[in-house]
């Protein structure tokens, strides 16, 4: 072999043994070791990756958080609403109690206005009855007897007037009502003719007016009974000058 052949020969082998020692040693328990000098060979690190993935975390972060605050912004909005809607409510509660209120008072001094009206109008036509029955009196006498049967007759009907019953009285009885003719036909046949108008029995019965004494000597019912018998068979108390 030349000189320069075995020159470059040695090299080579030279070179290739170094390399093969830098790249593995095998230690005495048969496991194969990589050495620091091929570590730092092969690791490379790339920037770019990695602030891109920097880059999606905090996305993911900011979206996160976004959502977040529309959720509760959203419940606070949902229970700003609800909190309105009780309000609202309670509101419209009191005002619907209020107004009955209102209307239940209303009523009840309507009730007290026409129970007070009532008793009013009640009160006053009491008055006016007891006014009424005070201020009518007659006098227990000949004149009082004849002017209480003449309303009397007014209130029925009956027509007559006071000197026609007076001047008949005086005739018949004298003014005198417990007189009794006990002489003539009447009293021959057992009923005879009693009071201020010498009226029989039967007549009285006949005849007598509604709201007056049964009592045949009582001074108005005999009056009131006698002008009645005489309207009905002479027209009037007044168209009689003598025994009827």
């Amino acid at each position: 072999m030349p000189k320069n052949t075995r020159k470059i020969a040695i090299a080579g082998a030279a070179t290739i043994g170094a390399a093969a020692l830098a790249f593995s040693v095998v230690p005495a328990d048969a496991q194969t070791t990589t050495t620091d000098a091929v570590s730092s060979a092969r690791v490379a690190y790339n920037a770019a990756p990695v602030q891109a993935v920097k880059a999606s975390v905090t996305d993911q972060l900011a979206t996160t958080s976004v959502k977040v605050d529309a959720i509760e912004a959203k419940k606070k909005a949902a229970a700003a609403a609800a909190a309105k809607k009780k309000a609202a409510a309670e509101a419209a509660a009191k005002a619907a109690a209020a107004k009955k209120k209102a209307a239940a008072a209303a009523a009840a001094k309507k009730a007290a206005a026409a129970r007070k009206a009532k008793e009013a109008a009640s009160r006053s036509t009491q008055r006016v009855v007891v006014k009424k029955a005070a201020t009518k009196s007659y006098a227990n006498n000949l004149d009082g007897w004849i002017k209480h049967s003449l309303d009397i007759m007014k209130s029925k009907g009956i027509p007559g007037s006071y000197s026609g019953l007076h001047r008949n009285i005086i005739r018949e009885s004298s003014g005198n009502p417990k007189a009794i003719n006990n002489w003539d036909i009447n009293a021959i046949n057992g009923i005879p003719s009693k009071g201020l108008l010498q009226v029989i029995p039967p007549t009285f019965a006949a005849y007598h007016v509604a709201g007056t004494s049964w009592n045949i000597y009582d001074p108005v019912a005999n009056i009131t009974a006698a002008a009645n018998y005489a309207a009905d068979k002479y027209g009037t108390i007044d168209n009689v000058d003598s025994a009827y």
